[in-house]
């Protein structure tokens, strides 16, 4: 500073103002500052507002949030608009907020340390309307935003719509892309051109949520001529202004080739960008992308599921789940892995609510988890929700969160049953047992039936005996022995010892040792134990002409140590033989 600015500054602040905007436009903030801070200190006004922006800033001082706020709350209350519109948006983005202690606006101790804070919509709508009524476009489209964005008791959608037109007709970028919005909110369709004009006048002006939308009305069509390559150049350059919603679809429109020519590589770049900046979805469909590749990498999944689900990616938590559940890229882990399925779940996740029931049926969870297991799926099923209704059942019958009541699961489980296999299925067994319900051999019939016919393989097995012992109706033994083969083409373990049963007994077959003893076999090698104590004395005893007394004392042993009495009493025998 020169000695005549100093003689000025003790004389003139309006001079010494001057002075420092001018240093400033030529780019001598350092020099500048001094000035602006004489001239605030004397009470001009927009010298107090200049201070504000250069601690805010960092132009020429150390950047200090308090200290900016502090001058910025002077010049708002000497009546600069400018400063209250800047003000008001430091408030409602949480940069800036008042103490709780009861000191209010006014104060000068208002402000807290630089790191931000919850919005104070209040705060923020008292400057904004002084901003907006002393004629701030800023102001007003601050205020348009309170008015469409606050808390319920604050939102006037017809006051905002006034004030954001107010806005852009003073050529705010700001105040056209939210009348822009609010023109979309009124949902007629010949403000579609009007919405674009205004949207476009926000893109031009440099805003990159607005070349964004721009992109999006140009790629639909919606108030301009739908232009596909156009629309990659908007998304293009929103996405080089660094917006992660841009961003995202820019990659997605790369990978897919559905905008441009495809370029994968260039797609998940700007992919990886997004999801980096917070675009949860982004960082979900990478993790998915890694998922599912010809070389999945499970490790690399897990982070970037784990990135959207931190931030409250209901999906990505639940594929975070099935990864430690797994053990696939992570050291498997049940406690972790419910806890992901839990967060998931209690953010409204259907599916994760479905996965963590399964696994507190399994006896895993915590001790609460029942109890919100049960009331999710019993406020979906009492909305229709057949699949909630089916585990709600389950819930009853193994008494998960609820007090175990059969009738109670047969009631659910008969509602499920109207579309859902498994319930079909588990309903038949109810009414063939008579538990829960009276027993009804014919309706139990019927519903295995159904389930057979929808899949199920326990349902086709379960069928096959009904029919092939009478049971609920006519004696069937050829479509019995059909189901049995059906089910054990498709790894049915009980059907494949079933019909070893029916050709060693000739139960409607020609008896057939050596297949009997083939059908064992199968079964027994799928972990079947009956199965394995029939191989065995089979082996032991050569019923179907091969004798191996070593081979069957292993399946005997394998029968007796899952239970079978019998396998132990053959074991005796044939230690005394030998």
């Amino acid at each position: 500073m020169t000695i005549l600015d100093r003689l000025t500054g003790l004389a003139f602040p309006a001079a010494v103002l001057r002075r420092a905007i001018q240093l400033a436009d030529s780019g001598k903030a350092a020099e500048a500052f001094p000035l602006m801070a004489k001239a605030a200190r004397a009470g001009i006004v927009d010298a107090e507002y200049r201070v504000a922006r250069c601690y805010l800033e960092g132009a020429g001082v150390p950047p200090s949030r308090m200290e900016g706020a502090r001058w910025l709350l002077r010049a708002a209350n000497h009546g600069s608009a400018d400063a209250q519109a800047l003000l008001a948006a430091l408030y409602v983005t949480g940069l800036v907020t008042a103490e709780a202690d009861g000191k209010g606006a006014d104060s000068e101790h208002l402000f807290k340390t630089d790191s931000p804070g919850k919005p104070d919509f209040t705060a923020a709508l008292d400057f904004a309307t002084k901003a907006a009524e002393a004629g701030s476009a800023t102001g007003q489209a601050i205020l348009g935003y309170i008015l469409t964005s606050g808390p319920t008791s604050m939102r006037d959608a017809n006051a905002a719509h006034r004030w954001y037109e107010k806005s852009a007709s003073a050529g705010c970028a700001e105040g056209c892309l939210g009348f822009a919005l609010s023109l979309a909110r009124r949902g007629k369709r010949e403000n579609r051109v009007r919405i674009a004009e205004e949207v476009r006048r926000a893109a031009d002006a440099g805003l990159p949520t607005a070349t964004y939308l721009l992109a999006v009305l140009t790629e639909h069509g919606l108030g301009v001529a739908c232009d596909m390559a156009a629309a990659a150049q908007l998304y293009q350059a929103a996405a080089e202004k660094g917006l992660p919603s841009a961003q995202f679809r820019l990659g997605l429109a790369l990978i897919d080739g559905a905008l441009v020519g495809q370029d994968v590589a260039a797609g998940e770049a700007w992919t990886r960008r997004a999801a980096l900046a917070g675009n949860i979805e982004a960082a979900y469909m990478l993790g998915d992308r890694y998922v599912k590749t010809q070389r999945p990498d499970f490790a690399e999944a897990a982070n970037w599921y784990r990135r959207a689900a931190e931030a409250g990616h209901q999906a990505a938590a639940r594929a975070l789940a099935s990864l430690y559940l797994t053990g696939n890229g992570v050291a498997e882990d049940v406690e972790e892995g419910a806890r992901w399925l839990r967060s998931s779940a209690n953010g409204g996740n259907q599916q994760a609510q479905t996965d963590l029931a399964n696994l507190i049926l399994g006896g895993a969870g915590e001790p609460d988890d029942g109890a919100s297991v049960a009331g999710w799926f019993e406020a979906a099923a009492s909305s229709g929700d057949l699949i909630a209704a089916f585990n709600l059942g389950l819930c009853f019958a193994k008494g998960v969160g609820v007090r175990q009541d059969e009738g109670q699961a047969a009631h659910w489980l008969r509602r499920a049953a109207e579309g859902v296999a498994e319930a079909q299925y588990m309903y038949a067994r109810l009414l063939q047992d008579g538990r829960g319900v009276a027993a009804d051999p014919t309706q139990a019939r019927v519903w295995f039936a159904r389930a057979a016919d929808a899949g199920v393989l326990d349902a086709r097995v379960a069928l096959a005996e009904m029919l092939l012992n009478g049971r609920g109706g006519m004696p069937e033994p050829e479509a019995a022995m059909q189901l049995f083969e059906q089910a054990a083409a498709d790894g049915h373990a009980g059907a494949m010892f079933a019909i070893g049963a029916l050709y060693g007994a000739g139960h409607g077959l020609p008896v057939d040792q050596t297949a009997a003893q083939k059908w064992y076999a199968a079964a027994a090698g799928r972990g079947h134990s009956q199965a394995q104590f029939m191989l065995g004395r089979y082996l032991l005893k050569g019923l179907a002409g091969e004798r191996d007394p070593v081979a069957a004392r292993l399946w005997l042993e394998r029968a007796a140590a899952h239970g079978i009495g019998e396998a132990a009493d053959e074991l005796g025998t044939a230690g005394g033989s030998n």
